[in-house]
């Protein structure tokens, strides 16, 4: 087994309090406590999540491509007529896990408030319950129902982002793909944060944080054989499903990636970088030393999360021309 590298000394005393909430290994039997503890912790109807104010909260749903309803939210900044643009997002959490109205939310909406942007988030379906196609079909559902009905929510469509974190950052790649394949709707850029990207769970760093850290090789194995069964890490994933697969990496939006360098997932967002690059394309990665998976949501206060969470800001600036 590969020696792991070493967390961040500030990071690693958060992970010891965290040891007993957030466990590395994570098997299917734990679905079902993991969904409930996720749901205890993102925000209900009756939260005010309008920043004071400053967005106006609305519900909406797209039409998915088997019939069934996408739901959307989307927050728009209150008294702006002219057409805004718009980061929409994709929550995270493994596949199997997560809500459109989590945790993450009030810190994205600050985000887009500092950008003078609107937010969408999509609650796709979860696995194992929906395997794939049905998670990024959701959420290509939603993006493009957003583009087409721009006028009507006060939206630019020339000026759209996609985003995600973890499982989202990985949806997010795959809907652009996805996104580029079918002919639009046209991205500005696409940001992916710690994004869960390969399904084969072979790499150098998923061997080394095995049974460390946060969402180890024994999770990835659940996430991922939720989504796809039986053939994860088989030869027949397709690129919607596990964008690593993907061949062509050529005509993408502009993309930022970052990752921790003690996480699962560094060496395929690496990798991935890295094939942008040598598709022709436009890449921002960041890897952070002894960061591990989730760390900047997790120890918001840590130096190294407000180092990896100022970086997104720029970028975002500079990608949506503001």
């Amino acid at each position: 087994m590969p020696t792991p590298p070493p967390f961040d000394p500030e990071l690693a005393a958060v992970l010891a309090v965290l040891r007993d909430e957030i466990p590395s290994r994570l098997t299917p039997d734990m679905i079902p406590d993991l969904r409930r503890r996720r749901a205890a912790q993102a925000f209900g109807p009756d939260d005010d999540l309008t920043l004071d104010g400053a967005y106006t909260e609305t519900g909406h749903h797209a039409p998915g491509h088997d019939g069934a309803d996408v739901p959307l939210l989307l927050w728009r900044p209150t008294g702006t007529t002219a057409p805004v643009g718009t980061l929409y997002w994709i929550h995270g959490g493994g596949m199997i896990m997560g809500t459109h109205r989590g945790a993450e939310i009030p810190a994205l909406l600050q985000t887009a408030h500092e950008l003078g942007l609107a937010l969408v988030s999509v609650d796709y379906r979860l696995a194992p319950e929906h395997p794939h196609p049905a998670p990024v079909e959701d959420c290509y559902a939603g993006l493009t129902w957003a583009a087409k009905h721009a006028d009507d929510l006060g939206l630019d469509p020339r000026r759209l982002v996609v985003g995600g974190a973890s499982a989202g950052g990985g949806l997010a790649a795959a809907t652009a793909l996805l996104a580029r394949d079918r002919g639009g709707p046209d991205l500005l850029g696409q940001l992916l944060v710690c994004p869960m990207l390969d399904d084969r769970n072979d790499s150098v760093s998923a061997r080394q944080m095995a049974g460390t850290g946060v969402w180890d090789k024994v999770a990835n194995a659940t996430g991922w054989g939720a989504l796809l069964g039986e053939a994860a890490g088989g030869p027949d994933v397709p690129p919607y499903a596990a964008p690593a697969r993907a061949q062509d990496l050529s005509g993408l939006p502009p993309a930022f990636l970052d990752v921790g360098s003690a996480e699962t997932f560094r060496d395929e967002v690496v990798d991935y970088a890295s094939r942008i690059w040598k598709a022709g394309g436009s890449a921002e990665l960041h890897v952070w030393p002894g960061g591990f998976h989730g760390f900047d949501s997790m120890a918001p206060q840590a130096a190294l999360s407000r180092s990896a969470a100022a970086q997104r800001l720029p970028w975002l600036r500079r990608i949506i021309g503001v």
